[in-house]
């Protein structure tokens, strides 16, 4: 099984759509996705609004996508050709309790392709790519947790002399790093689609030799 995790710096930099992008360009993958929201006191992470998040316990929850509306991202998954699309909810630094749970939720996955940052901390993916908006200022302490364990950068394209709006986050943690510019509404490019294909193909070749020593 190969395991895709992709994160973002913000909420609306792209992270869903770079998700439904890979899974539609990938299809031979069969992929089934994962979306993780935390919230707390009733306000979402991934809008900073008014949500229905909140699980019935207050703890956690995980729920599979059965609509294809396209309405949320979890349908927009299941649209882009997803076999599974699941939506963890968890209560902010409760992570940790759902983990056992999507573990077996996705043990006999094909390949699986998540949109977090935090999960960073409990799974090791075969890649961890993130998308960046030098226009947003915000900074998810995640993203910036994790930021150097990121096997590409998606970035938002801007005029070449563009700086950060955002401050306290060093770029020579990406250094050396693939960086893949991007125009939304198009978030996933040749380029990106080939990289992953071949971190993927490369990493599963290695995984095979080691296997048979």
């Amino acid at each position: 099984m190969a395991l895709v995790v992709i994160g973002g710096h913000s909420r609306s930099v792209g992270k869903t759509s770079v998700v439904a992008g890979l899974i539609a360009a990938m299809p031979e993958r069969h992929w089934t996705a994962v979306k993780i929201t935390q919230f707390g006191h009733g306000v979402c992470s991934a809008s900073a609004e008014l949500c229905d998040c909140a699980t019935a316990d207050d703890s956690w929850a995980i729920t599979e996508e059965r609509g294809r509306s396209g309405e949320s991202d979890t349908s927009r998954f299941l649209v882009a050709g997803a076999e599974r699309s699941l939506w963890v909810r968890t209560r902010q630094g409760n992570l940790a309790e759902a983990m056992p749970s999507l573990r077996q939720q996705i043990a006999d996955a094909e390949n699986v392709i998540v949109e977090s940052n935090s999960v960073m901390k409990f799974l090791r993916p075969d890649l961890y790519m993130t998308v960046l908006d030098y226009g947003t200022a915000d900074f998810k302490p995640t993203a910036r947790e994790y930021l150097d364990l990121a096997s590409a950068v998606i970035l938002h394209d801007g005029p070449p002399d563009a700086l950060p709006a955002w401050s306290g986050v060093s770029l020579k943690l990406i250094r050396g790093k693939p960086v893949f510019r991007v125009r939304p509404p198009r978030y996933v490019s040749e380029e990106i689609v080939s990289f992953v294909r071949d971190t993927l193909r490369t990493t599963e070749a290695r995984r095979h030799r080691e296997t048979h020593l």
